[in-house]
C-alpha cells in the first residue's frame, strides 16, 4: 500500500503532522515541527554539554540542516559533548502508568524494525506537555524523504523489487500497528495514556520511525557483566545534525570521565577542519538501498551500492548460453558439484539464494565460487583449491582461463538480463529530471539510475578482464 494513504488525523497537540501528506516541494529545506523552535545549542549547554565556538547550525543545499564550522578547529578538538541524560533513549520508569503501556507496545515491533521502538518514546515525549526533550524535538523536520511516504507511482518508479519488497512491507507494517497501538489504548484512563490521550496512527508512526532511522545511532548501552557494553540505539541532539560523508571529518566517540561513571558521548576532528567546512560523519559503508529506506537520499556512485539477484539454476543456464557457452549444466549439477553448492549455502534445505553484484566484491564470493564450478567438469582440478580461493576475484583465473572467461561472460550475460528488468534507460532518466519533478520522484529517478549504472560498471569491469584474459591466452600460445 503506498503511504500516501496513510493520511488520517494526526498527533501533536503542537502542530498537526503532515509527514504523511506528499513530500515537501523543498527536501532540502523542511520545515521544524514549530515555525521558530528553541535554541538547540543554548539547550545543550544548559544541560552541562559542550558545543565548541566555531560550530554553527546551517542550511545544507543537499541534505537540508547541518553542521559547519565558522572558524578553523584543529585536529582531535572536541565539537560536541553530550552528557548522558541528553541523549533521547528508549528507558522505561518503572513508576510512570504510561509507560506501562508502552513498554508492552514496543515488544510488538520486530528487531528488525527497532527505530519504531524508540519512535514510540519520541511519541510519547512528543505529545508531552513540557516534555524535557521539547527543544531537541521542536527542531525535528516535519517531513521525511523515506519512500513510506512516497506515493504509490514513485513507490512504482523506483523499478527495483527488493526496494519495492521493503517499503511495502514497512508500509503494511505501520498500518497493521496502527491498529495494535488502537486496540491497546482504548479505554486507558488518562494517567496511562502514554501520548496524552491523543490519536496515534500510521501517519504519526510513520514520522516517528524515519525520524528514528534516518537520526539515531546505534551506541553502548549498559555495562553487562560480561564487561562489553549493550546495543542501544539513541537519538543525539545536534550531533545527528552531521551529514554523512564517506570520507569524513569527525567521528563519535563514548568515554567515562575517572571520576565520573557516567557515560559522555563526544564528536572529535578527525583531521583540522576548516572555516566553511561541514562538519560531517560516516554513517556506515551502505548501500543506497538502505540510504534512500532509512534517511531518504541517494549518494551518487556510491562504491558500497549493489544488484541483488537470485540465484537460479534456469537464469544461469540462459545467461551462460547467451554468452556463448556451450552444454552449461546449473539446472543440473553433478554430485560434486551439488554438495560445493551446499558448502556455499546455494544449495540444501534453507539455502540464500539472494546474491550480489557490484559494491567492494564487484561478484558476491558465493557466486563466483558457484559459477567456476559449475563450469568446470574437471573435479580434481576443483577440488585443489580451498573455497576461499574459488570465492576470489583476486585469484587469477585458478581453473584455466577458459574458465574464468566463460565465467565472467555468464556474469555480464545477467548483468544484460538485469538491467532489461527496467522500464527505463538512464538516457530517459536524465530526460525526466531535466523536465523538473516532484522531490519523490526525482529521488527514485536517482535511486533506480544509481542501480542500472552498477550494473554498466560491472559490465565494462568484467569485459576489459576478459579482454586480459584472452590476451593473455593468446600470448601464451
Amino acid at each position: 500500500m503506498a503511504a500516501a494513504k496513510l493520511l488520517i488525523p494526526t498527533l501533536s497537540h503542537f502542530r498537526p503532522l503532515t509527514c504523511a501528506a506528499a513530500v515537501s516541494a523543498s527536501a532540502s529545506n523542511p520545515a521544524r515541527l514549530v515555525p521558530r523552535p528553541p535554541d538547540l545549542l543554548k539547550w545543550i549547554k544548559r544541560e552541562g554539554g559542550f558545543v565548541h565556538e566555531a560550530v554553527t547550525i546551517t542550511q545544507d543545499t543537499t541534505y537540508g540542516l547541518g553542521l559547519v564550522a565558522s572558524g578553523g578547529i584543529p585536529k582531535g578538538s572536541d565539537l560536541i559533548v553530550l552528557p548522558e541524560h541528553v541523549p533521547l533513549k528508549f528507558q522505561s520508569d518503572k513508576d510512570d502508568e504510561a509507560d506501562s503501556v508502552s513498554l508492552p507496545l514496543s515488544n510488538r515491533v520486530p528487531e528488525e524494525l527497532w527505530a519504531m521502538k524508540l519512535g514510540l518514546k519520541l511519541l510519547q515525549e512528543r505529545a508531552k506537555v513540557g516534555s524535557f526533550w521539547w527543544p531537541y524535538i521542536s527542531n525535528l523536520p516535519e517531513t521525511y524523504t523515506v519512500p513510506i511516504f512516497f506515493s504509490g507511482e514513485d513507490i512504482k518508479n523506483l523499478q527495483y523489487a527488493p526496494l519495492l519488497y521493503q517499503v511495502n512491507k514497512r508500509c503494511r507494517f505501520l498500518l497493521e500497528f496502527e491498529q495494535e497501538v488502537k486496540n491497546v489504548l482504548k479505554n486507558l484512563k488518562p494517567s496511562e495514556h502514554p501520548f496524552g490521550g491523543q490519536d496515534v496512527d500510521a501517519s504519526s508512526l510513520g514520522w516517528a520511525m524515519s525520524a528514528v532511522s534516518s537520526r539515531a545511532f546505534r551506541l553502548y548501552g549498559k555495562k553487562l557483566p560480561n564487561g562489553t557494553h549493550s546495543d542501544i540505539p539513541m537519538m543525539l541532539p545536534l550531533i545527528d545534525m552531521c551529514n554523512h560523508s564517506f570520507n569524513p571529518n569527525a567521528r563519535i566517540l563514548q568515554e567515562q570521565d575517572a571520576g565520573n561513571p557516567k557515560m559522555l558521548i563526544k564528536v572529535v576532528a578527525e583531521r583540522e577542519i576548516k572555516q566553511s567546512d561541514p562538519l560531517l560523519l560516516n554513517y556506515g559503508c551502505l548501500s543506497n538501498d538502505f540510504f534512500l529506506l532509512d534517511y531518504g537520499f541517494v549518494i551518487p556512485s556510491n562504491p558500497y551500492d549493489h544488484i541483488e539477484l537470485k540465484y537460479d539454476g534456469a537464469l544461469m543456464d540462459a545467461a551462460s548460453m547467451a554468452a556463448g557457452v556451450s552444454s552449461p549444466n546449473f539446472s543440473s549439477p553433478a554430485p560434486w558439484q551439488q554438495e560445493i553448492l551446499f558448502q556455499l549455502n546455494l544449495d540444501g534445505e534453507v539455502p540464500n539464494l539472494k546474491v550480489t553484484i557490484g559494491g567492494p566484491e564487484l561478484v558476491e564470493g558465493r557466486l563466483l565460487a558457484a559459477l567456476r564450478v559449475l563450469l568446470s567438469n574437471d573435479r580434481e582440478m576443483v577440488q585443489r583449491y580451498d573455497m576461499s580461493v574459488l570465492k576470489s576475484l583476486s585469484a587469477e583465473d585458478p581453473l584455466g582461463v577458459a574458465n574464468e572467461v566463460a565465467a565472467f561472460r555468464t556474469i555480464i550475460a545477467l548483468c544484460v538480463i538485469a538491467v532489461g528488468h527496467f522500464p527505463t534507460k538512464i538516457m530517459d532518466d536524465e530526460s525526466l529530471l531535466k523536465q523538473g519533478v516532484s522531490v519523490s520522484t526525482e529521488l527514485a529517478i536517482q535511486f533506480r539510475m544509481q542501480k542500472k549504472s552498477v550494473i554498466i560498471d560491472v559490465m565494462r569491469e568484467l569485459t576489459k578482464r576478459v579482454k586480459l584474459l584472452l590476451s593473455k591466452e593468446t600470448t601464451t600460445a
